[in-house]
């Protein structure tokens, strides 16, 4: 579609909002609210058939999400492209304010106490990357990403807050980071030899790294290599998961009828293991089809950003989708008992206010830069991409 159609004064990339809202992908919209709907089903579930505490205030969540989704999704693409390192510099000192002064809940600190709402600024800081990266790599050619100087600051970038996070401690945000991060430096088109170099060099500082874990991080990397040693202990929580997700069988016992969840022998059913639950109440067949809309939205994500003519959008694609695959993958080999158990919350199921307005944000930038597709930006993040 020439965007010749939508010029109006000297902007040539000018699109009206009423087009806008036409041009919003809104099958995409659809997937993620039936995603949520799955998630406030088995919240309501895990309450044994009430909406309160979960339910009910992840819909309320939900509502303040999409609407700030739908709001991101018109903003102008070249909006959140000069933005880009303005929130990751805010989302880089309110971790500092988590490490100063942040609350501590079940043993970690992570959150800020605003009042009426506990922040995670970790979650905030896996968008800011996402946009602070592809704004640097964006204004780099192909010849730039080969030259390890340049290649120092985009490093930095993701290490400090990685490294924040990792003394919370947080251990799975701190991957998400560091996955996401090289995701993008890798579609950028950083050479592999130079991943290979830093990956070596990750694997030869496990044995020093190990030493800085804490206690309970040992505990769940032993326990993952032989969670029955201690069934009862540290291997109690992936050992019901186990049993949970065998009991369901094919079609699963049936909604609110898991005995593994609704008998308090499943911890954490309501954020991290809630895919455990919705296995046991469904089965096989459940998983599978939301694992299936999972797909979708992915594939979706993926169209998006080889779709996008311009670096910075496609950068942005790629990053959230990724992020978004990230999270549902770890999440569920996680409870599988495939990896060790991180704390990774199923995206748009798990409880969790941070979180959800996290992935919708994210998913608002998506569609954004889906509905602006066809902008041509310059190197330098001017309008006037011929430059």
């Amino acid at each position: 579609m020439a965007m010749s159609k939508y010029r109006i004064g000297e902007d040539p990339d000018y699109v009206p909002i009423g087009r806008r809202l036409l041009l919003l992908n809104w099958t995409l919209v659809l997937l993620i609210a039936a995603l949520s709907g799955i998630g406030f089903a088995m919240l309501y579930s895990a309450a044994n058939g009430s909406f309160e505490p979960w339910a009910e205030r992840q819909m309320m969540r939900f509502g303040v999400g999409a609407a700030l989704m739908i709001i991101i999704a018109v903003t102008d693409i070249r909006v959140w492209l000069k933005l880009a390192y303005f929130s990751y510099f805010v989302a880089l000192v309110l971790l500092v304010g988590v490490e100063i002064k942040g609350d501590i809940g079940m043993g970690a600190q992570r959150w800020i106490n605003l009042g009426f709402f506990q922040l995670q600024p970790s979650e905030l800081m896996k968008i800011s990357l996402v946009l602070a990266l592809a704004r640097y790599f964006h204004g780099l050619t192909v010849e730039d990403t080969g030259r390890i100087p340049l290649l120092i600051p985009p490093l930095l970038m993701v290490l400090a807050p990685a490294a924040l996070v990792l003394r919370q401690p947080d251990l799975g945000t701190a991957l998400l980071l560091i996955a996401g991060g090289g995701v993008i430096f890798w579609l950028s088109g950083v050479r592999v030899w130079k991943f290979a170099l830093i990956l070596g060099s990750a694997l030869a500082a496990i044995p020093i790294g190990w030493q800085f874990l804490r206690d309970y991080q040992k505990n769940r990397v032993l326990t993952f290599l032989n969670p029955e040693n201690d069934p009862l202990g540290a291997g109690y929580h992936i050992t019901q998961s186990k049993i949970a997700l065998g009991s369901g069988g094919l079609f699963g016992k049936g909604f609110m009828l898991g005995s593994q969840s609704h008998l308090n022998f499943l911890p954490e059913k309501q954020t991290d293991f809630i895919f455990t639950m919705l296995g046991e109440e469904f089965g096989l067949v459940g998983g599978l089809a939301l694992l299936s809309l999972y797909a979708l939205v992915i594939a979706y994500g993926y169209i998006i950003a080889l779709r996008c003519r311009n670096q910075f959008g496609r950068l942005v694609a790629i990053g959230v989708t990724s992020t978004f695959f990230l999270y549902v993958f770890i999440n569920i080999a996680m409870v599988m008992g495939l990896i060790p158990v991180v704390g990774v919350p199923l995206p748009l199921v798990s409880y969790g206010g941070t979180v959800m307005m996290t992935i919708l944000v994210s998913f608002g930038l998506l569609m954004s830069v889906s509905i602006h597709r066809d902008i041509r930006i310059s190197r330098q993040g001017n309008d006037d991409g011929r430059n």
